[in-house]
């Protein structure tokens, strides 16, 4: 071999260390809600702030996660368990802080929040290197694919918050006004449009992207009771909404997961499935061929009510082109909100806020099973979102 054969084997050999070494674990980030607990009458306990966290858990050995930081950063249960979000080169997340405490007299009262935190993932450990006051109830949130623009649902403030993000710069750069309360919003696998949930209208807006500027286009569409959360397929094709009724609580009726056609111009919702009593976590597979949909069915309620269930069920469904069919229910814990997919598509982690943890479920194709296994956390999760890579 000659010497500049042998030099440019060895800048490739230390480029392909550089980039094993660079190349991180998958993540999950948990919020957990200490502010806020349920008695056996399904009475709400509050507590005031100063034991909430925000965990970043390493997700390389799938069946036993690892916690790798934990923030003592404020959380909330009271809204869609997704106000939460890793940038897709894992070097920033991003944090909604819904709600705060207020003391009236003796008695404690949740009151919308503002707080919008922003997380170093590259530190050692990771750390809050910003916060940010948006708008009033800050909630739902999602982070482009291309990783340069957020955007976050204001449930009380009525109005969606627009993000630049620069490497760890992250600043507000605009404010849009959605008329009404929405709770989540998510992009297109393109980033050229966003669809915001409108909670208690019962519809899902849609919005143009282009650049770094959003914009309402004023067209919605009706969807189920109730929308509180939403999904995009990684084909773009399909959104699904989880419409959990009841203003946002279990009843013991059914409810509704509603399948938008996002190639439709313009789009249109296509068809209701049926699931279990109030579904509030969705989550979508990168593989596009299945989702969780995460019941409440009544497992924070009162014990003796009619519609009570010591636990909740994780919904899978099944995604065949513009075809959602239900597969079957799987029980996981008490009160369970947030879901979210591993990047590879192999296992699903379930939060169940009562029981302080996540069920372990494995993927085989649109198989999916309890693998049985519990990841305990050190507080009551109330939301979660793993990294995209």
């Amino acid at each position: 071999m000659t010497r500049k054969a042998f030099t440019l084997f060895g800048a490739a050999a230390a480029l392909a260390v550089s980039a094993v070494v660079a190349q991180s674990a998958p993540f999950m980030i948990v919020g957990n809600d200490e502010k806020q607990a349920f008695d056996n009458t399904g009475k709400p306990i509050f507590s005031m702030p100063g034991k909430d966290s925000v965990l970043i858990v390493d997700l390389a050995n799938p069946l036993n996660p690892k916690i790798v930081a934990n923030l003592p950063l404020k959380n909330s249960v009271v809204g869609p368990p997704v106000n939460l979000d890793i940038d897709p080169t894992g070097s920033v997340a991003i944090v909604a802080d819904s709600m705060d405490m207020a003391k009236t007299g003796d008695a404690l009262k949740p009151v919308p929040d503002d707080k919008i935190y922003v997380i170093d993932l590259k530190a050692k450990p990771a750390k809050l290197i910003a916060t940010l006051t948006g708008g009033k109830q800050p909630s739902g949130l999602s982070i482009n694919p291309a990783g340069n623009l957020a955007l976050v649902a204001n449930r009380a403030g009525k109005s969606i918050s627009v993000l630049s993000i620069k490497g760890t710069d992250v600043k507000i750069a605009d404010t849009i006004d959605m008329g009404e309360e929405v709770s989540h919003v998510v992009f297109t696998p393109d980033g050229k449009r966003a669809l915001a949930t409108k909670f208690p209208g019962n519809k899902v807006a849609l919005l143009d992207v282009a650049g770094d500027k959003v914009t309402y286009s004023k067209h919605d569409l009706p969807v189920g009771l109730w929308p509180y959360n939403i999904e995009v397929t990684p084909s773009g094709s399909l959104a699904l909404t989880a419409d959990n009724g009841n203003a946002g609580t279990s009843d013991g009726n059914v409810d509704t997961v509603s399948v938008i056609d996002l190639a439709a111009n313009p789009p249109r919702v296509i068809n209701h499935i049926t699931v279990p009593d109030s579904p509030e976590g969705l989550a979508i597979s990168p593989k596009g061929n299945i989702a969780a949909v995460i019941d409440a069915t009544g497992s924070n309620k009162d014990h003796k009510a009619s519609f009570y269930h010591p636990n909740g069920l994780a919904t899978i469904l099944r995604i065949q082109g513009k075809t959602v069919t239900k597969l079957k229910d799987i029980p996981v814990g008490a009160l369970p909100e947030a879901v979210c997919f591993t990047p590879d598509g192999r296992y699903l982690y379930v939060g169940n806020f009562i029981d302080q943890d996540f069920s372990i479920l494995r993927v085989n194709g649109t198989r999916v099973t309890d693998t049985g296994k519990r990841f305990k956390v050190p507080g009551h999760p109330a939301s979660a979102r793993c990294s995209a890579h």
